[in-house]
């Protein structure tokens, strides 16, 4: 069975694109998080439940540019699953324009944590991610 992932299409909002009306560099890393907030969702393990008791700091990110994504311009975002370790889950992620292309791509890896400590992911959270 292939690793869970999200797919969302959307097109570039003006809060996103900087003063040249492209995609402004740190946007990006709001708009994986809001596709792993949604997959998360997806997989019911929702924001009240990591709120209680776990926390997911992000520890690296990974970004590179291939294409220009300008304003107002559609994209769609691929966010999977791509390796679950002890502690820690990593995330891969690809950006395509309308065409197809790709235009970014990257890595987004967090830490797994129980009252402030790096714990082991959560069976259940495991097994929902592919594990």
């Amino acid at each position: 069975m292939p690793p869970p992932s999200i797919e969302f299409k959307r097109r570039l909002r003006w809060a996103d694109a900087d003063a040249a009306g492209r995609l402004h560099f740190p946007r990006i890393f709001e708009i994986i998080e809001e596709a792993e907030s949604d997959l998360l969702r997806g997989l019911d393990w929702p924001h009240d439940m990591r709120h209680r008791s776990y926390d997911f700091p992000r520890v690296h990110l990974e970004c590179r540019f291939l294409r220009i994504i300008e304003l107002d311009a559609a994209f769609t975002l691929r966010l999977t699953v791509g390796k679950l370790g002890r502690t820690s889950i990593r995330y891969d992620y690809q950006v395509f324009d309308a065409e197809g292309h790709l235009s970014i791509e990257g890595t987004m890896t967090v830490v797994v944590l129980h009252d402030g400590k790096p714990t082991e992911i959560p069976p259940a959270l495991r097994t929902a991610l592919g594990g």
